[in-house]
């Protein structure tokens, strides 16, 4: 059987946390970017993360914070990766001492390889439906055949995944992980319980139909 790695992403509640680590998701996602909904505070990110254990992986997601403020996280959450949404070059992502996600927009219509190839030190990738200098969790989706089956690295597929079509998602892109936000929401950054059983659910089944 397959393994599709899960991401959970912009967690805000201690209860959705707690829910997510039973669920056995690969990655929780703890957003510290200024202009998203899902903003934590430094002190609220600590607090979720003491409730991770060390087999989850916690990643940091930021969007052109300053570097001494991204250096401020590592050195206060210890989160296991960084994620950059903004304009950061590759020198800037690899500056901190951990393996990073670069978030590359694929609601213009460019080739991802491409955007890529720019990230030589880059982990991995979270292909996203929204445009250039936007934020991520839109819920916008885009056309799963444009991830590429073969960029030598690990690929997250995000953007408008729901319960409801991730294992289509699955099916057409086999992604190296999905990468769920909005799509596991009541509102903004509150989750809903039903919807996070469902979408783990949903991947493990299309997992075991492979």
């Amino acid at each position: 059987m397959s393994h599709t790695r899960i991401k959970f992403c912009g967690m805000t509640r201690a209860e959705d946390v707690r829910l997510a680590v039973e669920l056995g998701v690969d990655f929780i996602g703890l957003i510290l970017a200024e202009r998203s909904p899902r903003r934590l505070l430094p002190g609220q990110a600590r607090a979720l993360r003491a409730l991770v254990p060390e087999e989850i992986g916690v990643v940091a997601l930021v969007m052109d914070n300053p570097r001494g403020e991204v250096a401020d996280i590592v050195a206060g959450l210890h989160p296991d990766y960084l994620q950059f949404h903004g304009g950061e070059d590759d020198a800037f992502c690899a500056g901190f001492g951990l393996p990073f996600f670069k978030a590359i927009a694929m609601g213009d219509g460019g080739d991802p390889l491409e955007a890529m190839a720019n990230f030589p030190s880059a982990h991995g990738f979270v292909l996203d439906g929204h445009g250039a200098g936007e934020q991520g969790g839109s819920g916008r989706s885009f056309d799963w055949t444009r991830l590429p089956k073969d960029s030598g690295r690990p690929v997250l597929l995000a953007g408008g995944l729901s319960p409801d079509n991730v294992a289509l998602a699955i099916r057409t892109a086999h992604p190296w992980g999905v990468d769920v936000s909005s799509g596991i929401e009541a509102t903004p950054g509150v989750k809903d319980a039903a919807k996070m059983r469902r979408f783990a659910d949903a991947v493990r089944a299309a997992d075991a139909a492979v």
